[in-house]
């Protein structure tokens, strides 16, 4: 908990001391409540980690599934709206921006949600899905789609055009 708190204070600027992360960041809720509910996954009380879960995504709007596995570190920024589905994996060290989905085809049984490596950013609005790789150091700009591997050390984004000949 302690480095999840450091890792708040580091990422974000408008962010003036702890006490302010423990009682009014969202983001920080659900991933400490998500840690709870892992722990009880892991030892197969599914139901009440769903539970846990469900309670969690109601009262922060960030749904965490407790089957996912995240390492130390993450950041979630305003959070609202965010999906991170089971078998997602999330490495050390990333930062997650409101709106983001981390989800799967519906085509895949078994590993069917994205693996993202360490060091990862994941701007706004993005949506990652199915079982693929997101490489160390990459980032993922805002209102991104990506259903193919990123290379790591790789800045991925979305072309957006006004006009219909560029699509």
């Amino acid at each position: 908990m302690i480095s999840t708190l450091k890792a708040f204070k580091k990422n974000d600027p408008a962010c003036k001391n702890y006490l302010e992360i423990i009682f009014l960041y969202p983001g920080f809720h659900a991933i400490i409540m998500y840690r709870i509910a892992h722990f009880f996954y892991n030892i197969h009380l599914f139901f009440i980690a769903r539970l846990i879960s469900q309670i969690t995504r109601f009262f922060t709007q960030i749904e965490i599934h407790p089957g996912a596995t995240i390492g130390k570190n993450l950041f979630i920024d305003h959070g609202c709206g965010i999906v991170i589905g089971e078998t997602t994996i999330i490495g050390d060290n990333c930062i997650i921006y409101h709106g983001v989905t981390l989800g799967g085809t519906g085509k895949d049984k078994g590993k069917r949600h994205p693996t993202i490596g360490n060091n990862v950013m994941i701007g706004a609005g993005s949506i990652i899905l199915g079982p693929i790789v997101i490489g160390d150091n990459a980032k993922i700009g805002a209102g991104s789609i990506v259903v193919k591997d990123v290379d790591q050390k790789t800045t991925v984004v979305s072309k957006y055009s006004k006009n219909k000949n560029d699509l």
